[in-house]
């Protein structure tokens, strides 16, 4: 049974970079440990785009950033030293831990011009992991579970459904999955997880008897399957998982604790989270601070 049903935001990154937000929204603030929920395109970036269209560095706290690719590529650098392009079927895992700062470039679509359409989640972490120490894994979509059958071909992304694993490694229960549906075909849902959503990235999917177009998310009551049925083409991203309880959420900060991110705040306002090795000559300032220092994080 459908719960709510969520319509995307425009939200402005800056430079003209637009996204559609879904989490968190005034009515469900999460789903499981999905915290936030952004959808990008697709859309068509042109050869020589400018560099204000990137996503400068920045900084997280508290949570693993999910990266995950339709079309087009991204280029992933990080306070760790990583640097590794993202394409689609691939996934991105950045757990911020006590605190990371990354970048995110269209390079590859500045050289060529391309389509770029993708969804960027973050997770919660429990909050006995909350302080954990930063990583960044980057798995191929070899590495992660298929599944095809009648119209409904699957991906499993992050952790358990449907009977199988992700090799991601995880801090919670949860899952993430990817369908590509045909017109007519039909896939269910199951009840294994107290909290559960989908959102209809491309086509339109009638959803426990409602009409679904992209763009949109509905989240389910617990304890019930779901029956999908595809009225065109369709690209439908499941997620949800167990709840890991309350968090603050304030720019790019999450956290239990409303201390941890004022702590945040005024360690990236004062330049004491290093900047990415391979990328660290621009940044994005604390909005509605006061300007930084000329060069923070060097």
């Amino acid at each position: 049974m459908i719960e709510l049903s969520i319509d995307q935001r425009t939200r402005d990154l800056g430079g003209g970079f637009e996204v559609g937000r879904v989490l968190p929204h005034t009515q469900r603030r999460m789903v499981g440990p999905f915290v936030f929920f952004d959808h990008f395109g697709p859309v068509r970036l042109e050869a020589g785009i400018p560099r204000s269209v990137d996503v400068r560095p920045h900084p997280h706290i508290g949570l693993s950033t999910v990266t995950y690719l339709f079309e087009g590529e991204i280029m992933h650098r990080d306070s760790l030293g990583s640097e590794q392009s993202i394409r689609p079927g691939e996934l991105n895992w950045m757990t911020a831990g006590r605190g990371i700062t990354h970048s995110e470039r269209f390079e590859r679509a500045r050289a060529e011009g391309g389509t770029l359409h993708g969804i960027q989640a973050w997770v919660g972490l429990p909050v006995e992991d909350e302080e954990t120490a930063p990583a960044f894994s980057h798995y191929d979509g070899a590495d992660l579970p298929t599944y095809e059958s009648g119209g409904l071909w699957a991906r499993l992304v992050v952790g358990e459904a449907f009977g199988a694993r992700a090799s991601v490694v995880t801090h919670s229960p949860m899952f993430y999955v990817h369908w590509e549906l045909q017109p007519g075909a039909q896939a269910q849902l199951p009840a294994e997880y107290s909290e559960r959503a989908a959102f209809v990235a491309a086509g339109v999917v009638d959803i426990d008897g409602q009409s679904c177009p992209a763009g949109r998310m509905v989240t389910f009551a617990p304890g019930t399957p779901v029956l999908f049925k595809a009225a065109t083409t369709a690209t439908v991203m499941l997620l949800g998982g167990e709840p890991i309880g309350e968090r603050y959420i304030e720019w790019n900060f999450v956290s239990s604790s409303q201390e941890r991110i004022e702590q945040a705040k005024a360690d990236w306002r004062a330049g004491r989270m290093k900047l990415p090795d391979l990328d660290n000559q621009e940044f994005i300032p604390l909005p509605g601070g006061p300007p930084p220092p000329p060069n923070p994080m060097s």
